[in-house]
Protein backbone atom coordinates (compact mmCIF):
# COMPACT_ATOMS: atom_id res chain seq x y z
CA UNK A 1 0.00 0.00 0.00
CA UNK A 2 2.95 2.32 0.56
CA UNK A 3 3.47 4.71 -2.34
CA UNK A 4 5.37 7.87 -3.13
CA UNK A 5 2.63 9.24 -5.39
CA UNK A 6 1.56 12.69 -4.26
CA UNK A 7 -2.01 13.47 -3.27
CA UNK A 8 -3.32 16.73 -4.62
CA UNK A 9 -5.94 18.86 -2.93
CA UNK A 10 -8.12 21.63 -4.19
CA UNK A 11 -8.08 23.46 -0.87
CA UNK A 12 -6.28 26.81 -0.98
CA UNK A 13 -4.65 27.67 2.33
CA UNK A 14 -2.29 30.49 1.45
CA UNK A 15 -2.79 33.54 3.61
CA UNK A 16 -0.74 36.49 4.70
CA UNK A 17 2.75 35.21 5.52
CA UNK A 18 3.26 34.43 9.20
CA UNK A 19 6.64 34.73 10.96
CA UNK A 20 8.12 31.26 11.33
CA UNK A 21 8.66 29.99 14.85
CA UNK A 22 11.98 28.16 14.95
CA UNK A 23 12.86 25.32 17.28
CA UNK A 24 15.60 22.74 17.79
CA UNK A 25 15.13 19.07 18.65
CA UNK A 26 16.47 17.74 21.95
CA UNK A 27 17.36 14.51 20.12
CA UNK A 28 20.23 16.58 18.72
CA UNK A 29 21.27 17.75 22.19
CA UNK A 30 21.44 14.45 24.07
CA UNK A 31 24.86 15.27 25.51
CA UNK A 32 23.31 18.15 27.45
CA UNK A 33 21.09 18.06 30.52
CA UNK A 34 17.57 19.12 29.59
CA UNK A 35 17.73 22.34 31.64
CA UNK A 36 21.01 23.24 29.94
CA UNK A 37 19.63 22.42 26.49
CA UNK A 38 16.58 24.61 27.03
CA UNK A 39 18.73 27.45 28.34
CA UNK A 40 21.00 27.20 25.31
CA UNK A 41 18.10 27.38 22.87
CA UNK A 42 16.58 30.37 24.63
CA UNK A 43 19.93 32.17 24.62
CA UNK A 44 20.31 31.53 20.88
CA UNK A 45 16.90 33.03 20.19
CA UNK A 46 14.86 29.94 19.35
CA UNK A 47 11.12 30.18 19.86
CA UNK A 48 10.69 26.61 21.05
CA UNK A 49 11.92 23.05 21.28
CA UNK A 50 11.05 19.66 19.85
CA UNK A 51 11.16 17.67 23.10
CA UNK A 52 11.85 13.97 22.57
CA UNK A 53 10.67 11.92 25.55
CA UNK A 54 13.69 9.75 26.38
CA UNK A 55 15.69 8.44 29.32
CA UNK A 56 17.96 11.50 29.37
CA UNK A 57 15.25 14.11 28.71
CA UNK A 58 11.93 13.77 30.57
CA UNK A 59 11.85 9.96 30.74
CA UNK A 60 8.22 8.94 30.12
CA UNK A 61 8.64 5.63 31.99
CA UNK A 62 10.39 6.84 35.15
CA UNK A 63 8.52 7.61 38.40
CA UNK A 64 6.93 10.98 39.20
CA UNK A 65 6.35 11.91 35.56
CA UNK A 66 3.67 14.48 36.40
CA UNK A 67 5.94 16.30 38.87
CA UNK A 68 8.89 16.23 36.47
CA UNK A 69 6.68 17.48 33.65
CA UNK A 70 5.49 20.33 35.84
CA UNK A 71 9.10 21.38 36.45
CA UNK A 72 9.83 21.34 32.72
CA UNK A 73 6.69 23.38 32.07
CA UNK A 74 7.87 26.01 34.54
CA UNK A 75 11.31 26.06 32.93
CA UNK A 76 9.80 26.52 29.47
CA UNK A 77 7.66 29.34 30.79
CA UNK A 78 10.61 31.08 32.42
CA UNK A 79 12.56 30.92 29.17
CA UNK A 80 9.66 31.89 26.92
CA UNK A 81 9.88 28.65 24.90
CA UNK A 82 7.03 26.69 23.36
CA UNK A 83 7.24 22.99 22.56
CA UNK A 84 6.14 20.03 20.50
CA UNK A 85 6.43 16.60 22.10
CA UNK A 86 8.31 14.10 19.92
CA UNK A 87 8.25 10.33 20.42
CA UNK A 88 11.07 9.09 18.20
CA UNK A 89 13.43 7.95 20.98
CA UNK A 90 15.40 4.98 19.69
CA UNK A 91 15.37 2.61 22.67
CA UNK A 92 12.88 4.05 25.14
CA UNK A 93 10.68 0.91 25.14
CA UNK A 94 13.13 -1.84 24.23
CA UNK A 95 16.89 -1.57 24.90
CA UNK A 96 17.62 -4.07 22.11
CA UNK A 97 15.34 -2.96 19.27
CA UNK A 98 15.62 0.49 17.71
CA UNK A 99 12.17 2.11 17.74
CA UNK A 100 10.65 -1.14 18.94
CA UNK A 101 8.01 -2.20 19.55
CA UNK A 102 6.11 -0.14 16.99
CA UNK A 103 2.44 0.32 16.21
CA UNK A 104 2.91 -2.48 13.65
CA UNK A 105 4.49 -5.03 15.99
CA UNK A 106 3.34 -8.64 15.42
CA UNK A 107 2.89 -9.00 19.19
CA UNK A 108 -0.34 -7.34 20.39
CA UNK A 109 1.36 -6.59 23.71
CA UNK A 110 4.12 -4.79 21.83
CA UNK A 111 1.64 -2.66 19.91
CA UNK A 112 -0.18 -1.91 23.15
CA UNK A 113 3.07 -0.75 24.77
CA UNK A 114 3.66 1.74 21.95
CA UNK A 115 0.06 2.93 22.15
CA UNK A 116 0.42 3.48 25.91
CA UNK A 117 3.60 5.49 25.33
CA UNK A 118 1.82 7.74 22.85
CA UNK A 119 -1.13 8.21 25.18
CA UNK A 120 1.35 9.18 27.90
CA UNK A 121 2.96 11.62 25.46
CA UNK A 122 -0.44 13.23 24.88
CA UNK A 123 -0.84 13.82 28.60
CA UNK A 124 2.68 15.23 28.86
CA UNK A 125 1.97 17.50 25.89
CA UNK A 126 -1.23 18.74 27.50
CA UNK A 127 0.61 19.47 30.74
CA UNK A 128 3.33 21.36 28.85
CA UNK A 129 0.90 23.29 26.66
CA UNK A 130 2.55 21.73 23.60
CA UNK A 131 1.43 22.36 20.02
CA UNK A 132 1.24 18.66 19.06
CA UNK A 133 2.49 15.14 19.66
CA UNK A 134 4.71 13.75 16.91
CA UNK A 135 4.83 10.03 16.08
CA UNK A 136 5.44 7.64 13.17
CA UNK A 137 4.13 4.26 12.02
CA UNK A 138 7.24 2.09 12.19
CA UNK A 139 8.71 -0.35 9.67
CA UNK A 140 6.53 -3.16 8.35
CA UNK A 141 7.73 -6.34 10.10
CA UNK A 142 9.14 -9.14 7.90
CA UNK A 143 6.43 -11.49 6.68
CA UNK A 144 3.63 -8.95 7.24
CA UNK A 145 1.52 -8.00 4.22
CA UNK A 146 0.50 -4.39 3.66
CA UNK A 147 -3.19 -4.92 4.43
CA UNK A 148 -2.35 -6.45 7.81
CA UNK A 149 0.14 -3.70 8.58
CA UNK A 150 -2.35 -0.93 7.80
CA UNK A 151 -5.01 -2.63 9.90
CA UNK A 152 -2.62 -2.84 12.86
CA UNK A 153 -1.70 0.82 12.49
CA UNK A 154 -5.31 1.94 12.34
CA UNK A 155 -6.30 -0.10 15.39
CA UNK A 156 -3.26 0.87 17.45
CA UNK A 157 -3.54 4.60 16.84
CA UNK A 158 -7.27 4.94 17.60
CA UNK A 159 -6.81 5.11 21.41
CA UNK A 160 -4.13 7.74 20.87
CA UNK A 161 -6.51 9.83 18.78
CA UNK A 162 -9.19 9.45 21.45
CA UNK A 163 -6.75 10.70 24.09
CA UNK A 164 -5.72 13.56 21.82
CA UNK A 165 -9.33 14.60 21.26
CA UNK A 166 -9.97 14.61 25.02
CA UNK A 167 -6.79 16.59 25.76
CA UNK A 168 -7.13 19.00 22.84
CA UNK A 169 -3.64 18.19 21.54
CA UNK A 170 -3.30 17.11 17.89
CA UNK A 171 -1.39 14.02 16.78
CA UNK A 172 1.12 14.76 14.02
CA UNK A 173 2.18 11.55 12.30
CA UNK A 174 5.37 11.72 10.27
CA UNK A 175 5.98 10.08 6.88
CA UNK A 176 9.32 8.37 7.46
CA UNK A 177 11.43 6.81 4.65
CA UNK A 178 11.34 3.03 4.91
CA UNK A 179 8.27 2.96 7.16
CA UNK A 180 4.80 1.73 6.26
CA UNK A 181 3.67 5.35 6.27
CA UNK A 182 6.54 6.94 4.38
CA UNK A 183 4.96 9.55 2.12
CA UNK A 184 2.37 12.30 2.16
CA UNK A 185 0.17 10.04 0.04
CA UNK A 186 0.40 7.39 2.76
CA UNK A 187 -0.73 9.96 5.34
CA UNK A 188 -3.81 10.62 3.24
CA UNK A 189 -4.45 6.87 2.99
CA UNK A 190 -4.47 6.59 6.79
CA UNK A 191 -6.51 9.76 7.22
CA UNK A 192 -9.23 8.66 4.84
CA UNK A 193 -9.26 5.08 6.14
CA UNK A 194 -9.96 6.44 9.63
CA UNK A 195 -12.68 8.79 8.42
CA UNK A 196 -10.62 11.99 8.62
CA UNK A 197 -10.50 12.26 12.43
CA UNK A 198 -10.02 15.83 13.64
CA UNK A 199 -7.06 15.10 15.97
CA UNK A 200 -4.96 13.51 13.21
CA UNK A 201 -2.52 15.84 11.50
CA UNK A 202 0.80 15.68 9.74
CA UNK A 203 4.44 16.14 10.67
CA UNK A 204 6.19 17.29 7.51
CA UNK A 205 9.94 16.72 7.45
CA UNK A 206 11.42 18.99 4.79
CA UNK A 207 14.45 16.75 4.27
CA UNK A 208 12.22 13.74 3.68
CA UNK A 209 10.42 15.72 0.96
CA UNK A 210 13.72 16.07 -0.88
CA UNK A 211 14.64 12.45 -0.17
CA UNK A 212 11.62 10.68 -1.66
CA UNK A 213 8.58 12.79 -2.53
CA UNK A 214 7.90 13.33 -6.26
CA UNK A 215 7.23 17.04 -5.71
CA UNK A 216 9.71 19.69 -4.62
CA UNK A 217 9.85 20.53 -0.89
CA UNK A 218 8.04 23.84 -1.41
CA UNK A 219 5.31 22.07 -3.41
CA UNK A 220 5.01 19.52 -0.61
CA UNK A 221 4.55 22.33 1.90
CA UNK A 222 1.74 23.88 -0.11
CA UNK A 223 -0.01 20.54 -0.67
CA UNK A 224 0.27 19.52 2.98
CA UNK A 225 -0.75 22.88 4.44
CA UNK A 226 -4.29 21.98 5.58
CA UNK A 227 -2.98 19.14 7.75
CA UNK A 228 0.31 20.62 9.03
CA UNK A 229 0.63 20.29 12.80
CA UNK A 230 4.43 20.02 13.11
CA UNK A 231 7.41 20.69 10.82
CA UNK A 232 10.92 19.27 11.02
CA UNK A 233 13.74 20.69 8.95
CA UNK A 234 17.28 19.80 7.92
CA UNK A 235 19.22 19.37 4.70
CA UNK A 236 19.12 16.14 2.68
CA UNK A 237 19.96 14.62 -0.70
CA UNK A 238 17.69 12.88 -3.16
CA UNK A 239 17.33 9.17 -2.42
CA UNK A 240 19.51 9.24 0.72
CA UNK A 241 17.84 9.29 4.13
CA UNK A 242 20.58 11.11 6.02
CA UNK A 243 19.83 14.21 8.11
CA UNK A 244 22.47 16.80 7.22
CA UNK A 245 23.39 20.21 8.61
CA UNK A 246 22.19 23.09 6.46
CA UNK A 247 24.33 23.64 3.39
CA UNK A 248 25.52 20.04 3.15
CA UNK A 249 22.59 18.74 1.10
CA UNK A 250 20.61 19.78 -1.96
CA UNK A 251 17.67 21.82 -0.64
CA UNK A 252 17.13 25.44 -1.66
CA UNK A 253 15.67 26.74 1.59
CA UNK A 254 14.47 30.32 0.89
CA UNK A 255 11.52 29.22 -1.32
CA UNK A 256 10.66 26.41 1.11
CA UNK A 257 10.50 28.76 4.08
CA UNK A 258 8.58 31.34 2.05
CA UNK A 259 6.03 28.68 1.10
CA UNK A 260 5.73 27.58 4.74
CA UNK A 261 5.22 31.15 5.96
CA UNK A 262 2.59 31.73 3.27
CA UNK A 263 0.46 28.85 4.55
CA UNK A 264 -0.12 30.64 7.84
CA UNK A 265 1.34 27.69 9.77
CA UNK A 266 1.90 28.79 13.37
CA UNK A 267 3.48 25.72 14.96
CA UNK A 268 7.17 25.10 15.42
CA UNK A 269 9.67 24.45 12.63
CA UNK A 270 12.19 22.25 14.43
CA UNK A 271 15.75 21.52 13.33
CA UNK A 272 16.13 17.72 13.28
CA UNK A 273 19.76 16.55 13.58
CA UNK A 274 19.58 13.46 15.82
CA UNK A 275 22.98 12.09 14.81
CA UNK A 276 24.90 15.29 15.53
CA UNK A 277 24.52 15.60 19.28
CA UNK A 278 28.30 15.63 19.75
CA UNK A 279 28.29 19.07 18.08
CA UNK A 280 24.81 20.08 19.20
CA UNK A 281 25.49 23.52 20.73
CA UNK A 282 27.51 24.72 17.74
CA UNK A 283 25.03 23.30 15.21
CA UNK A 284 22.15 24.90 17.08
CA UNK A 285 23.90 28.26 16.71
CA UNK A 286 24.75 27.74 13.05
CA UNK A 287 21.28 26.44 12.25
CA UNK A 288 19.35 29.43 13.55
CA UNK A 289 21.72 31.81 11.77
CA UNK A 290 21.25 29.87 8.52
CA UNK A 291 17.47 29.78 8.84
CA UNK A 292 17.18 33.47 9.67
CA UNK A 293 19.22 34.31 6.55
CA UNK A 294 17.11 31.94 4.42
CA UNK A 295 13.89 33.47 5.73
CA UNK A 296 15.15 36.94 4.78
CA UNK A 297 16.17 35.80 1.30
CA UNK A 298 12.80 34.14 0.74
CA UNK A 299 10.72 37.07 1.95
CA UNK A 300 8.83 38.99 -0.76
CA UNK A 301 10.17 42.40 -1.64
CA UNK A 302 8.37 45.26 0.16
Amino acid sequence: MSTSTSTSTSTSTETTAEPLRLGYGTNGLTDLRLDDALGLLADLGYDGVGLTLDHMHLDPLAPDLAARTSRVARRLGELGLTTTVETGARYVLDPRRKHGPSLLDPDPDGRAARTRLLVTAVQVAADLGAHAVHCFSGITPPGTDDDTAWKRLEEAILPVLDAAAFAGVPIAIEPEPGHLLESIADFHHLRTSLGNPAPLGLTLDIGHCRCLEPDSPEECVRAAAPWLRHVQIEDMRRGVHEHLPFGEGEIDFPPVLAALAATGYQGLTVVELPRHSHAGPELARRSIEFLRTAVTKGAPAP
